[in-house]
């Protein structure tokens, strides 16, 4: 049989405020989170067993997956779907960048939920894969999504924004991991405010002037602990067209947003130009759910 396959793309935050605490320890959010038309690619073929394979040009240093979280989500919604639920070959490709503040393997994860009940024809019931994917990660219901959304909360809290406008994203990463917890550690100050706004945007210079009275609350920590990341923003700012430049997620990737493909393909190659050793990409910004 031939693999059936999905698309884990890469989760970027436009915004991200950092709005409270629980008393357990976990953050409270707000953020905006949309999805650049590039990823990892995640295929499955019918098995006795659940297994699953790793390569890709960021394969290094992932182990022999028995511990990924694609395994563990996989395994997680056969349990949930009962032990008739046959297996599947997985292979996981893995283009994007480890620990890299792209949301890169929650989206793994979620690819996995959607593209094994796709192949088992087994779907849980409303609401049931949404809690399973929060119990894996807080970034798995947005990633399950695969569309824009505004999200607070610890991540639960998922509701679509008002409809955004066409734009490109120029994505830039040093090759340096960044571990999430260690920047939410070293996280200082008063919380923010949440960063919501209600308008439909007209266009993507529109977008950035909303981006540009709002921040990423994980940018001055993340900087702290890899000051390289402000090379790469200074890099990203300095292209011609881009609108603006800002950390995602935790980081080490940053974005830059711009108006249109062709700015957006000029601008990446003219920074892998100038620093060849960085992972750079150039992808539309998905402004509605993305298919597999």
């Amino acid at each position: 049989m031939a693999p059936v396959g999905a698309t884990a793309r890469a989760k970027v935050n436009l915004y991200l405020h950092v709005v409270g605490r629980r008393p357990d320890g976990y953050h409270l959010l707000d953020s905006l989170v949309v999805f650049a038309d590039v990823g990892d690619r995640l295929t499955a073929v019918p098995a006795t067993e659940l297994t699953l394979a790793i390569d890709g040009p960021f394969a290094d240093g992932l182990g022999d997956g028995s511990d990924n979280l694609v395994m563990r989500a996989g395994l997680a919604l056969r349990a949930a779907l009962g032990g008739d639920t046959p297996g599947a070959a997985l292979r996981l490709t893995k283009n994007l960048p480890v620990a890299a503040g792209l949301g890169g393997g929650s989206a793994d994860a979620a690819a996995a939920l959607r593209l094994l009940s796709r192949l088992w024809d087994r779907q849980l019931p409303p609401g049931r894969l949404e809690a399973l994917a929060l119990s894996l990660g807080a970034d798995l219901p947005v990633c399950l999504a695969g569309g824009p959304r505004l999200v607070g909360g610890i991540g639960e809290d998922v509701v679509p924004p008002p409809a955004l406008p066409p734009a490109w994203l120029v994505l830039a990463n040093p090759r340096l991991p960044v571990a999430t917890a260690a920047v939410f550690r070293e996280r200082q100050g008063p919380f923010s405010a949440a960063g919501r706004w209600r308008e439909v945007l007209p266009d993507a210079a529109a977008l950035a002037a909303a981006l540009a009275e709002r921040g990423n609350d994980l940018a001055a920590p993340a900087r702290r602990l890899a000051p390289v990341i402000g090379e790469v923003l200074d890099e990203l700012a300095a292209l011609p067209g881009c609108l603006i430049a800002r950390v995602s997620g935790s980081g080490a990737t940053c974005f830059g947003l711009f108006a249109d493909a062709a700015a957006a393909t000029r601008a990446a190659e003219r920074l892998a130009g100038r620093r060849p050793p960085w992972w750079v990409a150039a992808a539309p910004m998905l402004t509605a759910d993305g298919a597999d």
